[in-house]
């Protein structure tokens, strides 16, 4: 049965959540076709996506994948002084190798993910910096071993339902995509210099056109075409669409951690990667050997949640549930309060 979003945002109006779907689907369709898809007009897609941007409802973003350039990726949670997790977890955010940041347990609690590009990075970070730190009562680290949800080629699947199938075919959708991978490719990929500076412009904007990201480059943009086919179909870059989840009206957060059978965790990882309300989900080394990020509506419908369906999971032995205080970066974008912030100096594109 589809699943149809309904959301509490006076401001948000349903052909804004189906534009948010499209992008899903198609995160570098033009706007013209976009409007042919879903039945509008080209000048009504672009004012709808232009402000859903400006409002910090959507940001659309190229993501690296450091698993594609042979690093790992690890999880880290932090216990902090009373007082001292925000500024922790805000200066953690401005790091560049720092992706997502959270603070929970009444801002005592930190939890981050770090993508690093070098091993000297991560083990400055992990073995120097954050040791260092006089607030940080206690810090641990777990390697991802297996991401089952997130990530390259994902969308969070809460919206599914929102456009027929028509429309969805009409964008290019064949249905919902591969989402488990490996975290580290057996064959790395090396980057030139101009990958890199493609890759800067698109984290600005994924949605940035051939001759802005060939002017970043230094390529041509007959080059700059191929060469992003290439980085996207090698998996070293993925389109990524955040969403500010508050402004579709889901309020609760949590970080949920897991404890399953071996035997069994990648059927529950798998069986995460199905729920609407879960929109990333990854097995870690360590006591707690799956992780989760869970979306609800209210404490109520996570309580529901996680004691029917996550407590019923095959294997499952222990969980703990970590209600999300202040969701502090997301996918390499800050937020602030509930809404996505641009970069300075990103650009939207036609």
């Amino acid at each position: 049965m589809s699943r149809v979003l309904t959301t509490e945002s006076a401001a948000l109006q349903p052909d804004d959540v189906r534009i948010i779907r499209a992008l899903q689907i198609a995160p570098r369709a033009s706007f013209a076709s976009i409007a042919a898809a879903l039945g509008l007009t080209e000048g009504a897609v672009n004012r709808r996506y232009r402000r859903l941007r400006a409002d910090g409802v959507i940001r659309v973003a190229g993501v690296v994948n450091p698993g594609a350039l042979g690093q790992s990726r690890w999880l880290v949670r932090l216990r902090c002084r009373p007082g001292s997790g925000s500024a922790i977890a805000d200066a953690l955010a401005e790091r560049d190798d720092v992706n997502w940041v959270a603070l929970s347990a009444a801002g005592c609690e930190i939890t981050c993910a770090t993508q690093s590009r070098t091993r000297e990075q991560r083990e400055d970070l992990l073995g120097q910096r954050l040791p260092r730190t006089a607030a940080v009562i206690d810090i641990n680290a777990f390697a991802m071993l297996r991401q089952f949800l997130g990530g390259r080629g994902h969308y969070w699947s809460a919206l599914q339902g929102t456009l027929t199938p028509e429309e969805e075919a009409a964008l290019g959708s064949d249905g919902p995509p591969f989402t488990e991978s490996p975290v580290v490719t057996r064959e790395p990929l090396r980057l030139t210099p101009e990958d890199e500076k493609l890759l800067a412009a698109l984290a600005a904007d994924g949605r940035a056109g051939l001759v802005d990201l060939a002017a970043a480059s230094g390529l041509t943009p007959g080059r700059v075409s191929r060469r992003l086919d290439a980085l996207l179909r090698r998996r070293a870059v993925h389109i990524d669409v955040e969403i500010a989840a508050a402004a579709l009206g889901y309020h609760a957060r949590a970080n949920l951690w897991l404890r399953v059978h071996p035997s069994a965790l990648k059927s529950a990882g798998r069986a995460l990667a199905q729920e609407p309300e879960i929109a990333f989900a990854a097995a870690l080394s360590g006591p707690w050997n799956l992780h989760a990020v869970a979306h609800c509506r209210d404490l109520d419908e996570l309580f529901e949640f996680t004691s029917d369906r996550i407590g019923s999971l095959t294997g499952l032995q222990s969980m703990e549930v970590s209600p999300v205080l202040r969701h502090v970066k997301q996918a390499g974008t800050r937020l602030f309060g509930d809404r996505l912030v641009e970069p300075p100096g990103a650009r939207t594109r036609r």
